[in-house]
């Protein structure tokens, strides 16, 4: 019954959301999207040596959303999307995959959330979207929308050299185990954020402690351990007539596994990462046009793979019975091009290779996936 109000509801805010573009703001404001993709995989090696079947597909996603500001300093709202509820990484469909012979299509929650927002004080408790400062998916996947409190205090600064200094923190629960609060699965994040040189530059870093995290996902783990993640990162304009931006990410994961008898012996140490990417142009009116490169290397611990993105090839835990990717133990590269056709629609192309550091078998996986993406925004 729930998913009937769901899926009602996303039929009535979608009138509205068109209708609000023409008229005066107010406290009640809609929002949606709509994404269709066309995606090829191929050179998709296994860990025994072989080679997945070249895949094409035809995907799709649709979220609907609102917000209303009960006054100057708190609001709450919601959005619905589609996708398969197991995968909170993806929330794409694939043309008459599990869904075949025009069934029924899965829709839920993305987030809903009270927020409050005074004299540089930010807050909100729910599930909502990842509040740290981040500039690519690589460590937690835009997708993946946190359960929990977060707190933020905005600092004004008066020196030559700082613009302003963010404190973010919050704690948030991955699965609830139905006893105390340490027993849940959760993490805790701190992250210090800051602009310089008349925001020419913005650093910051963070703290992430990750507790009784399951090493395969959806039920099918057969240990827990926990993450002590650092990550410090950087974006520097280079040339600003021309939007040309430097982006840097070093990730370190701080915990010991040298006792940790469930975890293999060579992956022990693998717990560092560090992402580059370097893109120019912008997207904000008709005609307009970016592009970017993205290389990473990311240890098989320096991130939760089920939490981060799974764009960048097809690695996943579909032989524990679990959709969800697991996409760190990598190196590899993405390529984007957009193209914005109008205001609200962009043309999006992406190539991604990808090759496994530590293999798991007698040979290293690899990927090559490419994507065109049309994003409308209402």
């Amino acid at each position: 019954m729930h998913l009937r109000i769901i899926f009602f509801l996303f039929l009535i805010s979608w009138p509205f959301t068109l209708m609000s573009q023409n008229e005066t703001p107010s406290k009640l404001q809609f929002n949606a999207d709509f994404r269709f993709r066309v995606e090829e995989d191929w050179n998709s090696k296994k860990s025994d040596g072989s080679f997945r079947d070249d895949r094409t597909r035809w995907r799709y996603k649709a979220r609907a959303g609102f917000q209303y500001d009960y006054n100057h300093w708190a609001s709450f709202g919601a959005r619905i999307r589609t996708g398969n509820p197991m995968k909170q990484q993806d929330p794409q469909l694939t043309l008459g995959d599990d869904f075949s012979e025009f069934n029924i299509l899965p829709i839920g929650f993305e987030k809903i959330y009270f927020k409050a927002e005074q004299d540089g004080y930010a807050f909100w408790i729910g599930k909502n979207t990842f509040p740290f400062e981040k500039q690519n998916e690589l460590f937690w996947s835009d997708n993946v929308y946190p359960e929990g409190v977060f707190l933020k205090k905005k600092f004004k600064m008066q020196t030559g050299v700082l613009n302003n200094l963010d404190l973010s923190g919050g704690h948030f629960i991955l699965r609830t185990n139905g006893t105390s609060l340490d027993k849940d699965s959760y993490f805790q994040g701190l992250q210090i954020a800051t602009s310089l040189l008349d925001k020419k530059a913005k650093l910051y870093g963070g703290m992430y402690q990750f507790k009784n995290i399951p090493n395969i996902p959806d039920g099918a783990e057969t240990f827990v351990f926990d993450y002590s993640i650092l990550n410090i990162g950087t974006n520097i304009s280079l040339l600003k007539s021309h939007d040309l931006n430097l982006e840097l990410d070093y990730y370190n994961n701080l915990k010991n596994y040298g006792s940790n008898d469930s975890i293999a012996p060579n992956l022990k140490n693998q717990k560092r990462g560090f992402v580059t990417g370097l893109n120019i142009g912008h997207l904000s009116k008709k005609s307009d046009y970016a592009f970017k490169v993205t290389y990473s290397y990311l240890e098989k611990y320096a991130a939760v793979d089920f939490l981060a993105q799974n764009d960048w090839a097809r690695w996943d835990y579909s032989s524990f019975n679990s959709p969800d990717g697991r996409l760190t133990n990598l190196k590899g590269v993405e390529l984007v091009g957009s193209y914005l056709l109008d205001k609200n629609i962009k043309l999006t192309l992406k190539y991604y290779k990808v090759n496994q550091l530590i293999t798991s078998g007698t040979a290293k996986e690899t990927g090559d996936r490419i994507r065109l993406d049309l994003d409308v925004k209402f």
